[in-house]
């Protein structure tokens, strides 16, 4: 491990995003995320798992200043670029090159009439770098993900989607960022060729030393990549612990529940299935009280009635009045 292994790259405190709709004559407001905590740290990966509509890909998002956070602190590299922030466009600009993003659909996030060369020169043309510079970090890089040199003139229809993914995370680590942010880098994958990119990740996070933000919805995937896992219900964070406490020793009656969803390899040794009752709540119109309760098996009267705060039990943080 290097000096600054563990050093916090990004560091959030109550981040929030809400957004303002339309219903005819009615404004009504939406909040995508609410009160969320996490720090990155350099060398270490984080991912956020949660069932669709949680906010992982809203907080993806903010880390990455495609959108300003409408509550809260967001600091990125000791820089402030939270909610209520005087932060010039130049400020902003300086810093998207240090986050940097991963999409989940390799194709359409490349742009199918550029060669790739091209793509993973563009990046550094923004930054001024000069044109000999750009060509040669470009085989550089593309070396490192495992390209060759005669996929410079090549354009993306011509690769398989595992190679397009390579090339996306390529590109991403152009400026040598210090955070990437990845979400569901694998999903649209054969499963024969998401091992091989996990184990690119893997590697390229040994010997460069990115903060990983991992965004997924398949906890088998989490299980191999993570040092720490973070649960989302709703726009809230309900369990955050490393990732041998979370799946060795879930607290939160909803991680529970995803957990055993999960497939596992022996499926006459798995833990019981939670099976959870109910819709997911509207967030237009969340629950009163604990937003898990209407669905949670062990709710009981003070549920409904009272926010749990994330406080730690055992060795995670835990919001929920029962995690004990």
């Amino acid at each position: 491990m290097s000096a600054a292994d563990g050093e916090i790259v990004v560091e959030a405190e109550g981040l929030g995003r809400a957004y303002t709709l339309r219903r005819g004559l009615r404004q009504e407001t939406l909040n995508a995320l609410n009160g969320v905590d996490l720090t990155l740290r350099r060398g270490r990966t984080l991912a956020v798992v949660g069932e669709s509509g949680c906010g992982k890909s809203t907080l993806a998002r903010l880390v990455t200043m495609i959108e300003r956070p409408s509550a809260g602190v967001l600091r990125i590299g000791g820089q402030d670029v939270g909610a209520d922030a005087d932060v010039s466009a130049g400020v902003l600009s300086g810093l998207r090159s240090r986050v940097q993003m991963v999409f989940q659909d390799p194709y359409g996030s490349l742009n199918p009439r550029q060669k790739i060369g091209a793509a993973l020169e563009e990046p550094l043309l923004s930054l001024g770098v000069a044109r000999d510079e750009r060509r040669s970090r470009a085989f550089e890089m593309m070396e490192q993900v495992g390209l060759r040199r005669e996929h410079y003139d090549r354009y993306p229809h011509m690769f398989s989607g595992g190679q397009r993914q390579r090339i996306a995370i390529a590109r991403a680590l152009m400026t040598q960022p210090e955070v990437l942010v990845l979400d569901e880098p694998v999903s649209a994958l054969d499963i024969s060729i998401q091992a091989q990119v996990l184990n690119l990740l893997g590697e390229l996070q040994e010997r460069l030393r990115p903060a990983y933000l991992f965004i997924s919805h398949d906890l088998s995937v989490v299980r191999h990549v993570a040092d720490e896992v973070m649960v989302m219900y709703l726009g809230g964070v309900v369990e955050v612990a490393g990732a041998g406490e979370l799946f060795s020793s879930p607290r939160h009656p909803y991680t529970r529940a995803l957990l055993s969803a999960t497939p596992r390899p022996d499926p006459g040794g798995g833990r019981e299935r939670v099976v959870l009752g109910g819709e997911i709540p509207s967030p237009l119109e969340l629950p009163v009280g604990c937003a898990f309760h209407p669905r949670c098996p062990v709710a009981f009267e003070r549920c409904p009635a009272e926010v749990p705060e994330l406080r730690r039990v055992g060795g995670a943080r835990v919001s929920c009045h029962a995690a004990e």
